[in-house]
């Protein structure tokens, strides 16, 4: 056991969107952060990446989405799902109702340097090969034999996780069992004539799509069956193959930006938390891209993740606060793996999923099933179980208009915060990491909300004893 104090609160293996942002969100709070990425050099690759509408509002939460709107490309929030064609529903009840096309080279590099500007010591040509727990820490050993020591160890390094092998946790779910190859690249047929063969190609042939990212670069996406090795980076000339083979053509593809193969493995760890050593984004879940969810339900779990660890290192956070990124994050993935299988299964050329998916099509026009189908993908439909209360209680709160500005912009620091209409209310004994805002007229439904920093509602209501009574479950014990 290495009983010295440890240098840093929290090591983070790797530097990807999540640990990027669980990164910035612990030095909101003045954790002491080291993030080790392995890789010397930023992805050489250019791919688009979408930001969904709950990612998008917590950018906002804390004053970075204006940064990653100049690098991005807006498009409608439909047509989602299964890749069914279909238009965004009437109202998302969000400022922020659309995707981002963004490349992620940007995203990461934009997150990073939010990190490294609040202090996030970053470090590249760093892998983690090894680590002890004990009572008091973890000891990491790097490739070259470096030990670093720290109070905590997150695991953001991806599918591949070595924290999360290392560590013993199981990864349970399904090998892949069909193949996809997908890129961005120029493509030299006219529009008509592509929109044209897609559709045709769609009714027999899933996933397939040639879809337009500004210019003549498109997504290009095609079964991948009979492609050469899965192990061996696909080629243009594989793409070329592929279209050749199930559309006729090959559209002229040519300059590609990058070129992938990805499968539909399936799996979620079984528990996100060992001791001092947690997971989050890919090393705790893997899915299919289909619904472009991977990146932002890591980022999300960063955002969850981040306050709560903060909290217990700071010494505040009530006992059964850090479980609760375990409870609360767990089931979000499982229900994102569901989705994608169901999505999966509505590419197959099965007669039975052929028709599913025509009665899903018709099911779409309705505009509740719609929604509701992209309030999964999105997340803006999540509501985590704080117990009884009213159906705000667990949800996210909307942006909306406040004095002097708009609610999340009183966000940024990664506080707590007590909205209140009434007037009447006081954060007391928690004013050291919750804030109040008194606004008779803001528009919510309710008196008072109590917002976590991550932007859900953990308490609704008027009464002051009703409201210390949750700063306490969420905040801990009041200064004296």
């Amino acid at each position: 056991m290495d009983s010295s104090p440890p240098p840093f609160d929290v090591i983070i293996a790797g530097c990807g969107p999540t640990g990027a942002t669980l990164a910035a969100e612990l030095r909101l709070h003045d954790v002491r952060v080291l993030v080790l990425e392995q890789d010397t050099e930023p992805a050489s690759f250019v791919r688009i990446v979408g930001l969904h509408v709950r990612s998008l509002e917590l950018m906002a939460m804390r004053g970075l989405l204006d940064r990653l709107l100049a690098h991005g490309r807006q498009r409608p929030a439909g047509g989602f799902f299964a890749a069914i064609p279909a238009p965004p529903p009437r109202d998302l009840g969000s400022a922020h109702a659309f995707l981002l096309g963004i490349p992620q080279p940007v995203v990461v590099r934009l997150l990073e340097e939010h990190a490294a500007g609040l202090g996030a010591q970053i470090r590249h040509g760093a892998a983690l090969v090894d680590f002890e727990q004990d009572d008091e820490g973890v000891t990491v050993e790097l490739a070259g034999g470096e030990r670093l020591r720290a109070r905590y160890l997150v695991g953001c390094d991806g599918g591949r996780s070595a924290v999360r092998k290392l560590s013993g946790i199981g990864f349970p779910g399904e090998p892949s069992r069909t193949e996809t190859l997908m890129g961005e690249m120029e493509v030299d047929a006219p529009p008509a004539e592509i929109a044209a063969k897609v559709r045709e190609v769609g009714e027999t042939h899933r996933p397939f799509w040639l879809r337009p990212f500004g210019g003549s670069v498109h997504s290009v996406v095609v079964p991948a069956a009979g492609v050469g090795d899965r192990a061996v980076p696909p080629t243009l000339d594989d793409f070329r193959q592929q279209l050749r083979s199930i559309a006729g053509t090959d559209f002229g593809v040519h300059s590609p930006r990058w070129l992938s193969r990805f499968g539909d493995a399936t799996r979620l760890a079984e528990r996100y938390r060992t001791g001092r050593v947690l997971l989050a984004g890919d090393a705790a879940h893997i899915h299919p891209p289909t619904g472009g969810q991977g990146l932002n339900l890591g980022v999300q779990d960063a955002f969850n993740l981040g306050w709560k660890l903060a909290a217990r290192i700071r010494g505040w956070a009530p006992d059964p606060l850090l479980d609760t990124y375990d409870t609360e994050r767990r089931p979000v993935a499982e229900a994102v793996l569901d989705n994608t299988r169901a999505q999966m299964a509505l590419f197959s050329r099965e007669p039975g999923a052929k028709a599913l998916r025509r009665l899903l099509v018709d099911l779409m026009d309705i505009d509740e099933v719609n929604r509701r189908l992209i309030g999964k993908i999105t997340a803006i439909d999540l509501r985590y179980d704080f117990g009884e209360g009213p159906d705000l209680l667990g949800r996210r709160q909307r942006d909306i208009d406040v004095a002097q500005g708009r609610l999340y912009d009183r966000l940024h620091r990664g506080r707590g915060l007590v909205l209140d209409r009434t007037g009447h209310l006081t954060t007391g004994g928690w004013s050291d990491r919750v804030d109040l805002l008194a606004d008779p007229g803001a528009a919510l439904e309710v008196p008072a909300v109590l917002l976590r920093p991550d932007g859900h509602v953990a308490w609704a209501g008027a009464d002051q004893r009703d409201l210390d009574d949750h700063l306490a479950r969420w905040f801990g014990s009041p200064l004296r």
